[in-house]
């Protein structure tokens, strides 16, 4: 904002030359027409007096912006602005009157003539530093609009990416404190299911860092993610479930949030498998339909069983990161019957990927 915006490029210092130019050939012809002190003197009095107001409107840029609407009083600026008119004004006079009669050399009638137009020309340098103040005010106005408005932009795009690293977050540890509980109890029971689980869980971190910055992923390298999480559970719980895909052509090269099937399988995990003796079926399948990526995550459970308190973290923490990554409330669905549980998420195709 410390420059000048007539100045700030090439465009505006034409328009500013022909806004000039057009005003004072209007200048020119209102003298000649409305007076008799000839058509010379018409025209040296218009370029001179428009010239010099033009320049006099560039420095009023900055007592624009020292003297801010909004950190002083309307009194102060009315005071400030109307002493800055005044002497404007005076000063335009004087030089244009000393550039008339010793510069160019206009003598004759042109002294009277000039004191007699002296009111009109007190009226236009007063209106004219007041169209250029208030000109630049809703300059300054509308860039620290805009300046406003980036600034809010870059901080809720900020905000917006805490709280999908947070969302995202809020699932790894509980899955990694499970699998180290399970690790722990293994070491003394069965050591080399321990040691596979451990190799099993290393691949999954090493899987997480890497994948860790990227918002988005690539259905197949999630589900890659998934199976080595599901691998890691079957350590724990060997038979006690079966994983099932259904992938239709072009789904595995569309991009979904990274690391966002994986509270699906945990809730699956935690609260069919786990509650029950009987086998659990573990279903994904996917399609395109119209504009999104159809999953489906399923699995069978008791309908006896009784949801333990907080089940629902995952799947809010899932209907958040949609949110704020898509702009939309209605891309996750979960429904219950019959003994089937199944979560649908519709995954909005971008540009570039077609059904």
């Amino acid at each position: 904002m410390l420059t000048n915006p007539i100045f700030k490029n090439l465009k505006n210092i034409n328009y500013y030359l022909i806004f000039w130019s057009v005003l004072a050939i209007l200048f020119i012809q209102l003298i000649y027409l409305g007076t008799d002190i000839g058509l010379t003197a018409s025209i040296a009095d218009g370029l001179v007096f428009t010239f010099l107001l033009a320049l006099l409107g560039i420095p009023l840029w900055y007592p624009a912006r020292y003297i801010p609407i909004e950190n002083n009083s309307p009194a102060k600026i009315l005071l400030s602005h109307g002493t800055g008119a005044v002497i404007s004004t005076s000063l335009w006079i004087l030089a244009g009157y000393f550039l008339m009669v010793n510069i160019l050399g206009v003598n004759g009638d042109y002294p009277s003539f000039l004191y007699s137009t002296l009111a009109w020309r007190l009226f236009i340098g007063i209106l004219f530093y007041s169209l250029f103040i208030s000109f630049y005010y809703m300059i300054i106005y509308y860039m620290g609009f805009h300046e406003r408005e980036i600034k809010e932009a870059e901080l809720k795009s900020l905000v917006t990416e805490a709280e999908l690293r947070s969302l995202k977050f809020q699932i790894n540890p509980h899955f990694i404190f499970n699998s180290l509980n399970s690790m722990s109890a293994l070491t003394e029971i069965d050591p080399p299911r321990a040691k596979q689980m451990i190799i099993k869980l290393a691949d999954f971190l090493r899987f997480i860092l890497k994948t860790n910055e990227l918002e988005k992923n690539k259905l197949s390298d999630e589900l890659k993610n998934i199976r080595l999480y599901l691998d890691i559970e079957k350590v724990r719980f060997e038979d006690k479930f079966e994983y099932v895909e259904e992938i239709r052509e072009g789904c595995n090269n569309i991009e979904i949030p990274s690391m966002i099937l994986q509270p699906l399988f945990e809730n699956s995990i935690k609260h069919a498998v786990y509650e029950t003796l009987d086998k659990v079926v573990l279903k994904l399948s996917c399609e395109t339909k119209e504009d999104f990526l159809k999953i489906i995550v399923e699995n069978n459970f008791e309908e006896t069983d009784i949801v333990k308190k907080g089940a629902g973290v995952g799947l809010k923490n899932i209907n958040e990161r949609l949110k704020l990554i898509y702009r939309q409330d209605n891309l996750l669905n979960v429904n219950s019957e019959k003994g089937i549980f199944k979560v649908t998420l519709f995954i909005p195709l971008m540009d570039g990927q077609s059904p």
